[in-house]
């Protein structure tokens, strides 16, 4: 078993008095495992939206600059003008970021199970995982399959079981298809697969016409660009096709969510001659999981009195249909990690890359086919 170093760093955003936001590296003693505990040698760990949120999104990176080098590195910008009350409960408490990733275990507690993993390749979901070494029960292990590397491994949380949830979510509610926005990301690709593979219809949104292409390369029958003139009755239209009453939105901010309830009545209210005044009787749930965009959400309540609009969340989900299916949708993804969930990265960085400027200000823009992983051993 290689020779583990006493200390090892690991990152932190934090926000000061004078209204920066800070990047910075911290060194810390490797820590001993409990008896059902490992240490994780960190390999691989992916710049999620949901990292993002807390690393990076409250800064304006057009200020941004770093000093200093190596574990001395630091990134300052200022946090964004109107966001300083929402940053506010951060300020002078540096936080640990990375919410999965994959490595191999280096030193294990006594139990069985923990000394079973000893020297395997695993997936973990446990936060704080922009670091070199991280210690963690067990159960928050999965191991990946034989030949399996910690760069495949790395984004086999969050992103496939988010997918999975929103077709087990789907099926539990007694709907039949979904309405998905952000629908060219990582997790869209992933979503479109699932839906292919398991024979469920999926209306696409995005807002570029190359990534309607992209994803009609990709098997897609629904692709539609919120940005089109036709928008509107397209969505319509493949509503009726496809019977889609839940959608799931990574946008939150704007209207668009509400353009797609508004869809959605128009579908249901298609051969009544004379609606109520409380239009249709269909439900129509829309699902906000994401925030690419800040701005307020907008709900124009033009789509009857049968809706729902709700948050939706990894963890809650998790914990609502317990660990048997939890293990189920877990050994789909450990099965299908290099097909269905297989995540592309435009690039890989060091930890002390990733308080660079200029990479902070590219993997900040949260752009489509730009996925940043982190290798904490560069």
């Amino acid at each position: 078993m290689e020779n583990v170093p006493q200390t090892a760093l690991s990152l932190r955003s934090l926000v000061t008095e004078d209204g920066n936001l800070q990047l910075l590296l911290k060194e810390s003693p490797v820590p001993e495992p409990g008896d059902d505990e490992v240490v994780v040698r960190i390999e691989a760990t992916p710049i999620n939206p949901s990292d993002q949120a807390t690393l990076i999104a409250p800064a304006d990176v057009s200020t941004g600059k770093t000093t200093g080098t190596g574990a001395d590195t630091v990134y300052t910008a200022k946090v964004r003008p109107g966001l300083e009350s929402r940053v506010k409960p951060r300020i002078g408490k540096p936080l640990a970021m990375g919410n999965e990733g994959a490595g191999i275990v280096v030193k294990a507690g006594s139990s069985k199970a923990a000394q079973a993993l000893l020297g395997k390749t695993v997936a973990v979901m446990d936060g704080a995982l922009y670091c070199q070494y991280r210690k963690v029960n067990v159960m928050q292990c999965m191991p990946l399959n034989e030949g399996t590397s910690a760069r495949d491994g790395a984004s086999c949380f969050v992103n496939p079981l988010t997918a999975l949830g929103f077709v087990e979510t789907m099926r539990s509610e007694g709907f039949k298809a979904i309405v998905h926005t952000a629908a060219a990301s990582n997790l869209g690709q992933m979503l479109n697969r699932i839906c292919l593979n398991d024979g469920i219809d999926l209306v696409n949104i995005v807002r570029k016409p190359e990534q309607v292409e992209l994803l009609k390369s990709q098997g897609a029958k629904y692709v539609l660009n919120s940005n089109d003139e036709n928008f509107s009755r397209d969505l319509t239209a493949a509503i009726e096709a496809t019977g889609a009453y839940v959608a799931f939105d990574a946008i939150g901010g704007g209207d668009l969510g509400s353009r797609i309830l508004t869809c959605m009545e128009k579908a249901a209210l298609k051969d009544t001659e004379l609606p109520g005044p409380y239009g249709s009787n269909t439900f129509k749930q829309l699902y906000v999981y994401g925030s690419l965009d800040l701005s307020p959400t907008v709900i124009n309540r033009n789509f009857g009195f049968s809706w729902g609009v709700n948050a939706w969340l990894l963890t809650p989900f998790i914990q609502k249909v317990g660990p048997e299916k939890t293990q189920q949708l877990q050994k789909r993804v450990a099965d299908e990690l290099t097909t269905t969930f297989a995540s592309h990265y435009s690039d890989e960085i060091s930890l002390t890359d990733a308080l660079k400027a200029e990479v902070v200000a590219e993997y900040s823009k949260q752009a489509t086919g730009q996925k940043f992983l982190i290798n904490p051993t560069l």
